[in-house]
């Protein structure tokens, strides 16, 4: 679901803003985009209403990155004797003009995967933003 529309709470509100500051911190090119979805119905019907979603535009094309924008879902899972969000892990994908380029999964084995992968040192940022994700909704 956009960012903009989970921003329900000071506290996630807050914590949505330090994503765009770690992704930016790692990217200082990149303008973020809190919502990356459309609202029309063939979009909803894909949303998962329990992640928070956040594009991030490149200037331009970029052949570090293979592609000019970047779509993180931060997924969660929700307890619902205890009414709170766990979070399950991060979904990085990065598209370019073909479509999704790569994309870059903490869910599974924290390996990238894709057709025109990054160079290995946006392989790296990548990594060392989500972890630090981690440990912001864990904090």
């Amino acid at each position: 679901m956009n960012a903009a529309e989970q921003a329900r709470s000071v506290q996630l509100t807050s914590k949505i803003a330090a994503v765009v500051n770690l992704f930016k911190a790692e990217f200082p090119d990149a303008k973020a985009d809190l919502k990356p979805w459309c609202n029309d119905p063939d979009t909803q019907e894909w949303v998962d209403p329990e992640s928070i979603d956040i594009g991030f535009h490149l200037p331009g094309w970029s052949p570090r990155f293979q592609g000019r924008s970047i779509l993180v879902q931060i997924r969660f899972h929700e307890d619902p004797l205890e009414k709170t969000y766990q979070l399950i892990g991060l979904e990085t994908a990065a598209f370019n003009h073909n479509g999704e380029a790569w994309r870059l999964s903490t869910v599974h084995n924290w390996e990238l995967e894709g057709v025109s992968p990054p160079k290995p040192d946006v392989v790296a940022k990548m990594q060392n933003f989500c972890r630090q994700v981690f440990l912001l909704f864990h904090s």
